[in-house]
């Protein structure tokens, strides 16, 4: 079959640039697949767009495999969390996976970015001046750097040993992580919900937020409502906003509002070491902040 590029050059027979546009950005195979919603996107993503290597075995990679809608777990100011199970049909290959979609220009509340992307370099001052202004295009850019920082940092801290879900892969705004939960579908509860275990989960949190600091990171937003408790382990979510605290001119204010977030709901519930100060002088020490 001719490339596109190929009809451009017949005369009048050419196609404009829409049914160029169309034939370069839909597959040749139309046809949907067997069962589910769609076709695996594991494909659809490069290389550099897929979590670290290895990748865990509990993984389905396989091109035949098919997407399936199973619910929202979460909605949110600036992106969804879809529950998806990602199977071969007619096989016991199949994964669950968590789904964060950011939301579209319209609906999208980007009320936190300022102060967050602040450090984060754009060298395009049309880019720029586009997500100074909101602008359509200029939350789009917003939302591609927010879901950009998230899937980096997550591929990051998965590789340094930070307790985060898996990162699978990245397309354009949607993120695929590894579902923290049952095999049935059930979502790991929140920190917020748990009465029991706390004084080993603080224990757990002080060495993951350590870790941290010493990559010079903050989490920018933590609290009880980011971290879930899964079989006794804790495990952070939501890293859109983390924080490069050294590059950030009031990066070492990111510390210790994670530190004071964190610390007061602890000790609040009798976890007699869980002291706010203590925490983020370690993290500013660990951060080489002084």
């Amino acid at each position: 079959m001719p490339k596109p590029s190929e009809h451009r050059r017949r005369g009048k027979h050419a196609l404009d640039d829409d049914d160029v546009e169309w034939l370069d950005n839909t597959p040749e195979d139309l046809d949907g697949p067997p069962s589910g919603d769609r076709w695996s996107t594991w494909d659809l993503s490069s290389p550099t767009e897929r979590g670290p290597r290895p990748h865990p075995g509990w993984l389905v990679t396989e091109l035949a495999a098919v997407d399936t809608e199973l619910g929202i777990l979460k909605t949110g100011k600036e992106a969804d969390v879809h529950l998806l199970s990602r199977g071969v049909p007619d096989t016991d290959r199949v994964c669950l996976l968590a789904a964060k979609r950011y939301r579209s220009a319209e609906h999208r509340l980007f009320h936190r970015d300022a102060g967050y992307l602040e450090g984060r370099g754009e060298r395009d001052s049309r880019v720029s001046r586009a997500m100074a202004s909101r602008s359509r295009f200029g939350k789009e850019m917003i939302a591609g750097q927010w879901a950009n920082a998230e899937f980096q940092a997550l591929c990051r801290l998965w590789s340094l040993g930070v307790p985060v879900p898996y990162p699978v892969q990245i397309i354009g705004t949607e993120i695929l992580e590894e579902f923290i939960g049952t095999p049935d579908g059930f979502a790991a509860p929140r920190l917020a919900a748990v009465s029991e275990g706390l004084a080993d989960l603080w224990e757990q949190l002080v060495e993951a937020m350590a870790a941290l600091a010493r990559e010079g990171l903050a989490h920018g937003d933590l609290s009880p409502y980011n971290i879930l408790v899964h079989e006794e382990r804790l495990v952070i979510i939501d890293l859109p906003q983390i924080v490069d605290v050294v590059a950030h001119p009031v990066g070492a204010e990111f510390l210790d509002r994670d530190a004071r977030n964190v610390a007061t709901w602890f000790a609040a519930r009798g976890v007699a070491s869980a002291d706010a100060d203590s925490l983020a002088s370690l993290l500013r020490a660990e951060a080489r902040l002084g």
